[in-house]
């Protein structure tokens, strides 16, 4: 039997039965033009239930489930049924598993204690705007971002920057690092020079801040 075309049809994916019974009482006081298609205990399940004539429009996931769980439910169903959304509810909220599902193209990320009003908005703007992510979720996004953007000038360093800048936090002046690196004082001046206009900063001091600041140096 083909779903109503004016319904959301959704499918629940979750371990905890009654987790479930409580989420589809949820969704009973969000909206009445909300169809459920069925529950599954994990993915394993999940995969049993779907039906290519009859695929739910989004499916709420979980993240820990025995025998396949919700990072392996979501890379089958794109690799299978891609024009399937993901809307995560889960109790786990560490950054690296939102990530993780973030890059695996889940539509969106609630708590488990998400309240009725913004579980019925996160169906609805998944439904109409393709995703919807919550200002804790944005954040976590944007701070994983910025960690990325300065690991990437880290790896941009080669060794002798490095061992540049490790010695610039000492006390020795140019010309002593010069010896150490036995380079010129000539080529440590180019080292500075160019290690200034990379990290974007003045002064010995700005880079030593920096050094600091990612881990190259230990106080």
């Amino acid at each position: 039997m083909q779903k109503d075309q004016q319904k959301i049809a959704i499918a629940l994916v979750d371990d905890h039965n009654l987790f479930r019974k409580g989420l589809l009482g949820l969704i009973e006081m969000v909206d009445d033009n909300i169809e459920i298609l069925f529950e599954a205990d994990n993915g394993l399940d999940m995969q049993k239930k779907l039906q290519a004539d009859n695929l739910p429009d989004i499916i709420l996931m979980d993240i820990n489930m025995p025998g396949m769980d919700g990072f392996e439910s979501v890379a089958w169903l794109n690799s299978h049924y891609p024009a399937i959304k993901v809307l995560v509810v889960s109790m786990v909220e560490n950054e690296d598993s939102i990530i993780k599902m973030l890059k695996l193209k889940v539509k969106g990320y609630l708590s488990k204690d998400v309240e009725p009003a913004e579980l019925g908005a996160a169906l609805n703007a998944i439904m109409s705007k393709g995703f919807y992510y919550t200002d804790f979720i944005t954040g976590k996004l944007v701070h994983t971002l910025q960690n990325e953007q300065e690991k990437e000038m880290l790896v941009a360093l080669n060794e002798k920057e490095r061992k540049f800048i490790q010695l610039a936090c000492s006390e020795l002046t140019y010309n002593d690092i010069a010896g150490e690196m036995f380079v010129s004082p000539k080529t440590v001046d180019g080292y500075r020079n160019n290690l200034f206009e990379k990290l974007a900063v003045k002064s010995r001091v700005g880079l030593a801040l920096y050094a600091v600041k990612h881990g190259l140096v230990k106080l």
